[in-house]
């Protein structure tokens, strides 16, 4: 039994904000940023998508 994502992904990434696992904005200094919002959008549109 996992963990159940539903709606939209910008509701899961707002949620992830909310709980301070994800930064509110992208600090666009390092390519690769393991709390950027754009990436962690990109993967719930994927998740979503899949």
């Amino acid at each position: 039994m996992g963990k159940k994502h539903g709606g939209d992904p910008q509701a899961v990434v707002r949620k992830l904000v909310k709980s301070g696992k994800v930064k509110k904005k992208c600090c666009k200094s390092k390519p690769r940023c393991k709390k950027c919002p754009v990436l962690a959008l990109k993967k719930a549109k994927a998740k979503a998508a899949a």
